[in-house]
């Protein structure tokens, strides 16, 4: 892959991963309210934890997505041959985490790099949800 084709696939696939990540928070947006109509009269501690455990799970759903999305996209390219090598340094990648016991070659480097730009940039919004919620629906 050229340079070129390493950052205009990225960007795609960026693009693509960051419209999921805001379509599944729109999503838990709308099931929040919904369970925040309910739980009003309830006992506040379990009405904290409820609706906690909804938001994080929405937005480990998310992320878990994006992991798949890059994995199978590492795999589509030629970047990695097995699909347990690929869901590895998809995750270790987007997390930013990087390990490097697994590599890209040079012609993918760029490329694989772009995941790790996708999840900075996600991880960002994930955490501005959440305050913003823990700010709007929790009590103070």
């Amino acid at each position: 892959m050229t340079v070129l084709s390493q950052i205009l696939l990225g960007t795609v696939i960026l693009v693509l991963c960051s419209l999921i990540h805001s379509v599944i928070l729109v999503w838990s947006i709308n099931t929040l309210k919904s369970v925040a109509s309910k739980l009003e009269s309830g006992n506040t501690s379990l009405r904290i934890v409820i609706f906690t455990t909804i938001a994080l799970t929405f937005v480990v759903l998310a992320h878990t997505i994006q992991v798949w999305v890059w994995a199978i996209s590492f795999i589509s390219f030629g970047a990695l041959e097995t699909l347990s090598d690929s869901i590895y340094f998809a995750l270790i990648t987007y997390t930013t985490l990087g390990y490097g016991d697994i590599v890209l070659g040079e012609a993918y480097r760029i490329y694989g790099a772009m995941a790790a730009v996708t999840g900075l940039l996600n991880f960002g919004l994930s955490t501005a949800f959440l305050v913003g919620l823990a700010s709007r629906f929790l009590p103070k």
